[in-house]
């Protein structure tokens, strides 16, 4: 793991990636403390972090769309499995590389509240319970990232489902506004989205029957549920859109709580992620 941690934070610092990553986080930062602190006079830098979190959508794929999806595409993954170490170990190289080059320009923030309390009051505790949550739920991003790096050899296509998946969660507040509410269209999003599961499964696992067992058992369980107790899908399928963003948990530190379920939440996310990256690589070695 080691060696491939050193690869890939030299592939990273000898190329632009690591410099353009930072410089977008750092420059959209800026212009959140530009104008929140200085104009706006608000003593709250975590203010700027919820503000700036929407940098998320662009730079996450951006650094994450080569990770696996390069690899495959110049076939250099067939050498990563010829080396003495595990499929787990790949991916925690990879990932641990990542999230080295996301808190580099995160410890240059992290000297703005300092700066900013020697002109006015900052709540630094705040400032810094929501600058933890803005590295784990980086984190987070970062693994799915590295997920759907996993499922594609195309850069350009892993970096577009990124983009496309980390918007929808950036958004998914607002829009579980406007979905349906109703029982039967959060039953009928819960069959599609058993659909869905099956596919991921067959796609890593390339096992027909556990694909489709998958998905039938959610599919029965799912009907089965419905027709006993209809109410208990009510509102379901906004509830869930609500449960699953990333970005809303961020604003619970923002308004000053230390909120401990988030974090399980985010590094819930982290593993589960990276759990699936591993299953994706398993599956082309033995392939």
């Amino acid at each position: 793991m080691i060696a491939v941690l050193k690869h890939e934070l030299r592939t990273y610092f000898n190329s632009l990636t690591a410099y353009v990553f930072g410089a977008f986080l750092l420059v959209f930062v800026g212009i959140g403390a530009m104008l929140y602190n200085l104009q706006a006079a608000v003593s709250n830098f975590e203010f700027v972090l919820s503000f700036s979190s929407l940098v998320f959508v662009v730079i996450v794929p951006i650094l994450t769309m080569r990770v696996l999806a390069e690899e495959r595409k110049q076939r250099t993954d067939q050498l990563l499995y010829s080396l003495p170490i595990s499929t787990t170990d790949v991916v925690l190289g990879k990932y641990i590389a990542l999230l080295l080059v996301y808190m580099v320009p995160l410890c240059i923030i992290a000297v703005y509240p300092l700066i900013f309390a020697q002109y006015g009051d900052v709540y630094l505790l705040t400032s810094y319970g929501s600058l933890f949550a803005f590295l784990i739920m980086g984190g987070a991003l970062i693994a799915l990232g590295v997920f759907i790096s996993s499922l594609t050899e195309n850069q350009a296509f892993a970096a577009g489902i990124g983009i496309a998946v980390i918007l929808f969660n950036y958004f998914s507040i607002s829009l579980a506004e406007y979905v349906s509410s109703t029982a039967l269209g959060s039953a009928i999003a819960l069959i599609v989205l058993s659909l869905i599961i099956g596919w991921v499964i067959r796609h890593l696992t390339k096992n027909n029957l556990l694909a489709y067992g998958v998905s039938f058992v959610l599919i029965v369980g799912t009907l089965a549920t419905f027709l006993i107790d209809e109410a208990k899908f009510e509102g379901l399928l906004p509830n869930i859109m609500k449960k699953l963003s990333l970005f809303d948990r961020l604003d619970i530190f923002v308004n000053g709580v230390f909120d401990m379920t988030a974090v399980v939440f985010y590094l819930s996310a982290i593993v589960f992620f990276l759990f699936l990256s591993v299953q994706s690589l398993e599956k082309r070695r033995y392939n």
